[in-house]
């Protein structure tokens, strides 16, 4: 069984795990609230809206109001800047994560702690145990296009860079991930390098250096996985000649990078011959993927909402391989995994997990207007199929 073979994961307890916590939702979904104002009620948010320690969902809907990051934002910058008393959670918030934008227009500073990423290793291990029951994955390594800037620092010492780059860079997060085989083929020094245009050029060299051993093809979001092999039809050649002469091109300039990849280079003029004839051999670059990678088993990374344009492109690179939308969340925290992974990303849909946040949905109408002006929300367990809710997140930071 292939789940013997992983160190920790066992996939059938996986899915039996999630079919436990859905089965009775509304109940989780109370105790995932308690948890949370229990944990969090010497917040100064909290104690200033007068639930007086209660934690059940009723007191809370009337005490406590619907805002967005707006609201928050004069509470989110005295923590940035150093208020080191309880302001929104109980404990201390160790980081920032930047938002991507995507909402908004602009990023947003959002807290993040250890719920979070506990919350992030739950997702990821719950979609990993029903993706691996219909597309079982072979011992290998994956060619993922992740990329993890040097974070900087808020005003008052926080750690402040992308929700991935937090991620990336906790120690949970890398043996969380051997776990689910997500092993990525590149060393740190090209996920942390300095320059996104060196770190590319490096995944696309891993990814050939690795080619019998890539599993699958990762990146967070779809567009990157596009342009990085819209990259490779500009520099193929390039890394052909890099690979030839076991000599890194002199465009990758950062020394930390530089050094990381002499230890994985050496002369392999087989090689680079093998990749120069697949390459001239395709017709206009079509099923490039599975032609560089022939054991890959699928394309994964969030290819819904604003990423249904790139699909396309994607599908063409991709040729006959299988592409899979990743789960569901937002920088403010996870809500759903992708625990259908047959579906086409147009069709995908994802099954929110119960106890990782206290979930509330606004019922959507025509009028825009009146959108937030009476929302009513209603919980998980009491939302109807075929109709259309704003999401509310209420997390454990």
């Amino acid at each position: 069984m292939l789940e013997k073979k992983m160190e920790g994961i066992n996939t059938d307890e996986m899915i039996e795990e999630f079919e436990a916590l859905t089965k009775d939702a509304g109940m989780v979904q109370r105790e995932t609230l308690e948890r949370i104002l229990e944990e969090n009620g010497s917040a100064e948010y909290l104690q200033n809206l007068g639930l007086n320690g209660r934690t059940d969902p009723e007191s809370f809907k009337s005490c406590v109001p619907l805002v967005t990051h707006k609201d928050l934002e004069a509470y989110i910058y005295r923590i940035a800047d150093g208020d080191p008393s309880p302001i929104l959670t109980g404990k201390p918030i160790p980081n920032m994560s930047l938002s991507s934008g995507t909402t908004q227009g602009r990023r947003k500073l959002v807290p993040f702690n250890d719920e979070l990423m506990e919350n992030t290793l739950q997702i990821y291990r719950t979609s990993f145990a029903f993706r691996n029951r219909e597309f079982p994955l072979e011992k290998g390594k994956s060619l993922q296009f992740v990329y993890s800037s040097t974070p900087g620092k808020t005003k008052g010492g926080l750690g402040a860079g992308t929700a991935t780059t937090n991620l990336f860079r906790n120690s949970k997060y890398k043996n969380g991930m051997k776990a689910i085989q997500f092993q990525c083929c590149s060393p740190d020094e090209v996920i942390f390098g300095p320059d996104f245009h060196q770190s590319l050029y490096c995944h696309l060299l891993c990814g050939l250096l690795f080619r019998e051993e890539i599993q699958f093809v990762f990146s967070t979001f779809a567009h990157s996985i596009v342009l990085a092999f819209r990259t490779f039809e500009q520099v193929w050649q390039e890394l052909c000649d890099d690979i030839r002469d076991g000599e890194l091109s002199s465009r990758v300039t950062a020394p930390s990078v530089r050094m990381a990849m002499s230890k994985l280079l050496k002369p392999s003029p087989e090689l680079a011959d093998l990749i120069y004839k697949k390459c001239s051999g395709l017709s206009n670059w079509y099923g490039l993927i599975p032609e560089l990678f022939p054991n890959a088993k699928y394309i994964y990374g969030i290819m819904t909402g604003s990423m249904e344009p790139y699909l396309k492109k994607l599908r063409h690179y991709a040729g006959e391989l299988p592409l899979m939308s990743a789960d569901y969340g937002t920088s403010e925290g996870w809500i759903a995994a992708n625990v259908n992974p047959k579906l086409p990303p147009e069709l995908a849909t994802f099954a929110v997990l119960p106890n990782i946040g206290y979930f509330e949905f606004i019922p959507l109408n025509n009028d825009a207007d009146r959108l937030y002006m009476d929302p009513k929300p209603v919980g998980l367990t009491e939302v109807k199929i075929g109709e259309d809710y704003e999401i509310i997140v209420t997390t454990f930071a």
